[in-house]
């Protein structure tokens, strides 16, 4: 066994018996161990010498864990801390994780998840036994968990990670997405990414495992509405050989591919209610039973889940479980969308070119001229930067030319009444850009026009311009063409094929 001797532990327990238990564990593995039956006898400790971590239980004589952990808070101490909780009392531990309890473990313990929670604390190996994940426990209400205050620390100052680096940008909502990620990657505890469509949410959670402790672990990432419903099951928890027709071998599932990393769940709203609960079985259980099998699989996997709708709404209406939600949503991360940080527009626009360039092996890349900037300041950008991407990609196609300009954009000449930056503050670098004056419309005459004299007729040709507008607006993507809109995928297939809409069997026109 590899000697631990250089980690030193304290434990808080009032009850000898457990406290004893958890001591001679812990001396099995090599740990210096250390010892207290109070808050006040903890912090007598933590005056006399720093420790490796703290495991402590919830209730005590003279206070609670909670307390002592507000007190390694204030005091700025380094020490992880692990929170022991009974059974059932899962809101505690909802508490503890806010308040910056790297994990929890429940009564009765497991002395092997325990072995494996203090082993990952310390940043050991461990048993090859799942750890007990924050994803585990609800909350009593959906208010988003704060994330710790990042400790001072006299180490020198690590390097920006690349995957931190991948977001560009330095508005202010960006840098708090960005110190977010940096604190919650610490912990265990579970976060709910929540943006519109296309303003980067996964890139958001694979930096967050890139900087955890689990980066050199599989990241699994999964677009929940993009699998049939009936192929969920099997997808999510794999299957067994037989199991249904056309399932000729065994195959692992998205749980088991992540076993030891992270298991990204995108757009997680979109799951129906049936396999909702399945999920939360086995978030609850930290196992998965394939299709098939007569028994579960053990697990361990950090769970992080996205979405682009309100999820809160969606327990209200009945179309998300409520308790799935108090599991996922520990700590919330909003990501902005592009037209709130429209300073970034010169910073994200310059990284996609110098990407394209460099996958055309193009050198140098082309950029956008003060002209075509301007133009792009006014634009709302309902697909935020994944439209911005796709709109330089034709960009650099159809230009040619070492400079991108207006023309190339391909964007409509007046396509919003008033800059979109008009009322906030002005965008660094944008600031005359989008002032630029439009020139207004003359007054319209008053006339009256003709009443229709087939009413169903005419509003259907009206919906029909409508439509067919708002598909070339965005490239006939229909996902963004119904958003904008206000309508959902399914009910612009539905309002296309009753009016005769054709878009001319475009592959990509679902993708949000």
């Amino acid at each position: 066994m590899t000697s631990a001797s250089h980690f030193s532990l304290l434990v808080v327990d009032d009850e000898p018996d457990l406290r004893t238990l958890y001591e001679l564990t812990l001396l099995r593995e090599g740990y210096d161990i250390e010892t207290a039956a109070t808050v006040e006898e903890a912090l007598l400790h933590l005056k006399d010498r720093t420790y490796s971590a703290v495991i402590t239980d919830m209730r005590l004589p003279d206070g609670t864990g909670l307390d002592l952990l507000r007190r390694l808070e204030e005091t700025g101490r380094r020490e992880k801390a692990i929170v022991i909780t009974a059974y059932g009392s899962a809101e505690n531990a909802v508490e503890a994780l806010k308040a910056g309890a790297y994990d929890y473990l429940t009564k009765p313990v497991d002395l092997k998840q325990f072995r494996a929670v203090v082993a990952s604390a310390l940043g050991r190996g461990g048993p090859a036994v799942p750890t007990m994940d924050p994803a585990t426990l609800p909350s009593e209400n959906g208010t988003p968990a704060q994330p710790r205050a990042a400790r001072p620390t006299a180490a020198p100052a690590a390097p920006v990670s690349p995957a931190l680096r991948r977001m560009a940008g330095q508005s202010g909502a960006m840098q708090q997405v960005r110190a977010l990620v940096e604190k919650v990657a610490r912990s265990m505890a579970p976060v709910l990414v929540n943006g519109e469509s296309g303003t980067g949410k996964e890139l958001v959670a694979r930096a967050i495992h890139e900087i955890s402790p689990r980066a050199t672990q599989p990241f699994i990432a999964v677009n929940c509405s993009a699998i049939p419903e009936q192929l969920l099951e099997a997808e999510f928890f794999g299957y067994r050989k037989g199991a249904f027709t056309g399932a000729a071998e065994d195959r692992e599932g998205f749980f088991q591919a992540a076993n030891g990393g992270t298991l990204f769940l995108d757009e997680i709203g979109d799951l129906p209610l049936s396999m909702q609960s399945k999920l939360l079985r086995s978030i609850q259980e930290r196992s998965v039973r394939p299709v098939g099998a007569v028994s579960e699989q053990p697990v361990n996997v950090r769970l992080l889940s996205a979405t682009h709708k309100d999820l809160g709404a969606e327990v209200h209406n009945a179309r998300f479980r409520q308790d799935l939600y108090y599991r996922l949503n520990v700590i919330q991360i909003r990501v902005p969308p592009l037209r709130e940080r429209l300073e970034d527009l010169t910073a994200i626009s310059d990284r996609v070119l110098e990407r394209i360039a460099h996958d055309a092996g193009v050198s140098p890349a082309p950029r956008l001229t003060r002209e075509a900037l301007a133009h792009l300041a006014r634009y709302p950008f309902p697909g935020n930067v994944r439209e911005l991407e796709n709109l330089l990609h034709r960009a650099v196609a159809l230009s040619g030319g070492e400079t991108i300009d207006v023309a190339d954009l391909g964007l409509p000449e007046s396509f919003v009444a008033e800059p979109v930056v008009a009322e906030s503050e002005p965008a660094a670098g944008l600031d005359e850009l989008a002032r630029f004056p439009s020139t207004p419309a003359p007054a319209a005459m008053p006339s009256e026009e003709p009443l229709p004299r087939d009413l169903a007729e005419y509003l259907d040709e009206v919906e029909r311009d409508i439509l067919v507008r708002a598909l070339e607006r965005h490239r006939f993507n229909r996902t963004a063409a119904g958003a904008s809109l206000g309508l959902s995928l399914r009910q612009m297939r539905y309002r296309m094929a009753r009016l005769g809409v054709n878009v001319g069997g475009d592959g990509g026109g679902e993708r949000d």
